[in-house]
């Protein structure tokens, strides 16, 4: 496989979420903090028989990338019977923490890591707000807040 920057690429969340909708073994990892989970929602794969892996890529305040991040991931993709040829699709707010989230599994041996460009919220807008222009929320696909 080509990887384009260290990771299989980035995709739009609609191909995403379509991929995550056809392929058994598509996953989707949001590597958003739990604070963000909590506040600003979560991506709710319900409707398609699927629940999203949770699992901070840095916790607040960190400065750096949890070390055991990679770790974390490969024992639950193998507790949910994947293997490192499955995709996984990472996502943030934006797009930034999960393309590193999918670098670092490619690096770890997995073939099929991509990242979702413009995450759960997007860029911001004209008006400074997020989860309008661009994003899963932005696209209408399905999300909760707890």
């Amino acid at each position: 496989m080509h990887f384009v920057g260290g990771y299989a690429g980035n995709v739009e969340v609609l191909e995403a979420f379509n991929e995550l909708s056809n392929s058994k073994d598509a996953t989707l990892v949001d590597v958003r903090t739990q604070a963000e989970w909590a506040f600003v929602g979560v991506p709710d794969l319900r409707p398609i028989g699927k629940e999203a892996i949770l699992a901070e890529w840095q916790s607040f305040p960190s400065s750096g990338p949890d070390p055991d991040f990679v770790t974390k991931i490969s024992d639950t993709l193998v507790k949910k019977g994947l293997d490192q040829n499955a995709p996984i699709y990472f996502l943030c707010r934006s797009g930034a923490r999960s393309q590193a989230a999918a670098i670092a599994l490619t690096e770890a041996g997995y073939t099929r890591c991509f990242n979702i460009s413009d995450g759960f919220e997007g860029p911001l807008d004209a008006d400074s707000h997020r989860g309008v222009s661009s994003g899963w929320k932005a696209a209408g696909l399905p999300w909760i807040q707890n």
